[in-house]
């Protein structure tokens, strides 16, 4: 056989692909590294899946998801035009990075945050500028002044994998002054305190983007939209694939939208089950950073490694960062209150070896 030889272009062959977390297969695990809901669907999607006729499966979806985009533009008060929907908010960073960036057009984005960001710079030959945060994670001052020769600069806000929430007051400077795209990444915005939807009416140059993957219990599902423009949106439905989302995914995105009482529900019990397991964690002598998502991200009073591979031994899957701003941190997802009772159980075992 000849020798291989790649046909990949260079930025392909040097760049690193994303590392997505850990999906256990085999024996049972109390599964806390991806930050999905501990909690079912709403019964309404439930009863949608099993009332799908299968049969329709035949026929392309709608291309378009007008359906479900007509939903959520009832729910946050924009139009139809100011939506976009996605085969999960992946899939809208996809877009948009397509849409945005190239070999003359840089991204800015900030470290640590959401490490899919670089790599999809990475795959348009882009360059992507990062921007430290402060101690304790905070956003620097000049934010603005590093991010100025980019093309756009996305934020996950609150952010991921610290779960803190930069003050709106600097984002909003951020959208106005920015020459370029602003793309708020906004998949935990339904736990935090505030978000930045709100700008889109303000400014022309913001896109936020949401997912179903957390608050709604969906992440198997993979669906996700963004608002924006509607001149934003009609240049990114151009880049999409033509038929990224499909049908039973908007069905079923559908019945989630219109059980709102379960959704809010599923998302308080989250936020109450963080706030008792941040209490408790640093009691134990964690480091908790206040968190605006559905997980926390804590330092151990013991190795981070360490106390992420001893809970691995024991059934319990956690995310653990190696990189030098995150390598003393775990993040642990919200679970429910039982799994949590059974972290803090070990973990008292583990630190009481130490």
């Amino acid at each position: 056989m000849n020798a291989y030889v790649s046909y990949f272009r260079p930025e392909i062959d040097n760049m690193t692909g994303y590392t997505p977390g850990e999906q256990p297969k085999g024996a049972p695990v109390i599964k806390l590294n991806t930050n999905e809901n501990p909690y079912p669907p709403a019964p309404g999607v439930k009863k949608t899946l099993e009332a799908f006729q299968y049969e329709k499966l035949r026929l392309y979806p709608d291309p378009l998801a007008l359906e479900v985009r007509a939903e959520i533009a009832a729910m946050t008060g924009f139009t139809p035009g100011n939506i976009i929907a996605g085969n999960g908010s992946d899939d809208i960073l996809t877009i948009a990075t397509r849409c945005f960036t190239d070999v003359h057009r840089p991204m800015a984005c900030f470290d640590p945050t959401y490490s899919l960001y670089p790599t999809l710079a990475g795959l348009q030959g882009a360059r992507c500028i990062r921007i430290p945060l402060r101690e304790e994670f905070e956003m620097p001052g000049d934010a603005l002044e590093q991010a100025r020769n980019a093309n756009l600069f996305i934020i996950a806000r609150p952010n991921a994998p610290t779960g803190n929430l930069f003050p709106k007051a600097k984002m909003e400077e951020i959208c106005a002054k920015f020459n370029g795209i602003v793309l708020i990444d906004e998949a935990y915005a339904d736990f935090s305190r505030d978000n930045c939807l709100d700008f889109v009416r303000k400014y022309p140059n913001v896109i936020v983007s949401r997912t179903f993957s957390k608050s709604r219990c969906l992440a198997g599902l993979r669906f996700g939209f963004a608002v924006a423009h509607e001149k934003i949106i009609d240049g990114m439905m151009k880049m999409k694939d033509s038929y990224n989302v499909p049908m039973l995914t908007q069905k079923l995105a559908l019945a989630s939208l219109w059980d709102r009482n379960y959704f809010d529900t599923c998302v308080a019990k989250v936020k109450a089950t963080r706030e008792a397991l941040t209490i408790a964690l640093r009691g134990l002598g964690f480091k908790v950073i206040d968190s605006d998502t559905n997980f926390v991200f804590a330092a151990p009073p013991i190795d981070a490694k360490n106390y992420f591979l001893d809970l691995k031994r024991r059934n319990i899957l956690v995310r653990y960062f190696p990189a030098a701003r995150t390598c003393a941190y775990v993040r642990i997802t919200i679970g429910t209150p039982e799994e949590m009772t059974e972290l803090l159980n070990v973990t008292k075992e583990l630190i009481g070896k130490q």
